[in-house]
C-alpha cells in the first residue's frame, strides 16, 4: 500500500519545470573536472610544449605575459581576450548568431600565480559535445591568466563559450548584445 504525499500543487509542478529545465540544459549532477596532472579519458593533457620544451607557443602564436588584474572583472576581460588571442583559427568576433550550435560552460580555478589549478565543466550541450574539448584545449593554449593571489578567493571564475555553426567560439564575456 503507497501512501501519497499531500504536496502543494504550486510546489509539484515547480519541481517538474526544474526536472525539466536541467534535463534540457544537459546539466549533469557529477560535473565533470579536468586535472591539469591527470586528465580524464577525453580531457586534454597539459598545454603543449614547444620545441624549446616551454609553454607558450601555440599554432606560432605566443601570447605576451599576462598583466596583473585589479578585479575579478579585470582578469575576466583579460582571460577572454587571452583566448580569442591563442585560439585565433578557433575564434569568431562578429554578431553572434541567434540560433548557436552549442554553450558548454566552463569554471577555471587559478592558482595564485594565473595558472590553471582545474577546469569543471558545469554545462554540457545537449549537441555537438565536441565542443567542450574544444573549449577545455582552448583555455589552456590561453594560461596564465595573471597574478591572482591577491584577488579574493577562492581564485575562480566562470566562462560560456557562445559556439556558432564552424565550431568557431566567441566568449560571453567579450560578446557585446
Amino acid at each position: 500500500m503507497t501512501r501519497k504525499a499531500n504536496l502543494p500543487a504550486w510546489l509539484l509542478g515547480a519541481a517538474t519545470s526544474v526536472t525539466l529545465f536541467l534535463s534540457g540544459c544537459g546539466v549533469l549532477p557529477g560535473m565533470e573536472k579536468s586535472d591539469d596532472k591527470s586528465p580524464p579519458a577525453g580531457k586534454s593533457g597539459p598545454a603543449p610544449a614547444t620545441s624549446s620544451g616551454k609553454a607558450g607557443v601555440f599554432g606560432g602564436v605566443k601570447l605576451p605575459p599576462p598583466e596583473t588584474p585589479r578585479t575579478w572583472a579585470d582578469a575576466r576581460q583579460q582571460a577572454a581576450r587571452r583566448m580569442l588571442a591563442a585560439n585565433p583559427d578557433m575564434t569568431y568576433m562578429t554578431k553572434t548568431p541567434d540560433i548557436l550550435l552549442a554553450i558548454p560552460v566552463m569554471t577555471i580555478e587559478l592558482n595564485g600565480d594565473g595558472s590553471i589549478r582545474d577546469i569543471s565543466v558545469m554545462r554540457y550541450p545537449s549537441q555537438a559535445r565536441d565542443t567542450v574539448n574544444l573549449a577545455i584545449q582552448a583555455i589552456r593554449r590561453a594560461a596564465p591568466f595573471g597574478n591572482v593571489s591577491h584577488l579574493p578567493k577562492p581564485w575562480k571564475f566562470n566562462e560560456t563559450f557562445l559556439f556558432n555553426d564552424d565550431r568557431k567560439f566567441k566568449p560571453m564575456t567579450l560578446d557585446k548584445r
